[in-house]
């Protein structure tokens, strides 16, 4: 069982920065890709980034291109999203994702772990 924690969330002003973090811990076998996830007031959750487990593979949503960056750090079992230019629109709650294996998820029905999700909010 795999356990998510996400940080660095808050209130940010329009051209800001932010990174968050999520840590996995529990009984993990095997390789795992990670991700972020994002769901706005009254919107299906979206694809935002993910990354593979070597860290080699990483794909992103064409809204967050050039602005996010997604890594992971093996050694401490975390993923980190530095969100960059922050714009109103990406504020939504965010959620890191896990998906046993080699492929990295790109939509939610390959989620196989979430976490609770980090509160993101960019004032204009």
């Amino acid at each position: 069982q795999v356990q998510l924690v996400e940080s660095g969330g808050g209130l940010v002003q329009v051209g800001g920065s932010l990174r968050l973090s999520c840590a996995a811990s529990g009984r993990i076998i095997g390789v795992y890709a990670m991700g972020w996830f994002r769901q706005s007031s009254g919107k299906e959750r979206e694809f935002v980034a993910a990354v593979s487990w070597t860290g080699s593979n990483t794909n992103y949503a064409d809204s967050v291109k050039g602005r996010f960056t997604i890594s992971r750090d093996n050694a401490k079992n975390t993923v980190y999203l530095q969100m960059n230019n922050l714009q109103p629109e990406d504020t939504a709650l965010y959620y890191c994702a896990v998906r046993m294996g080699w492929a990295v998820p790109s939509t939610a029905d390959e989620v196989g772990t979430w976490g609770q999700g980090t509160q993101v909010t960019v004032s204009s």
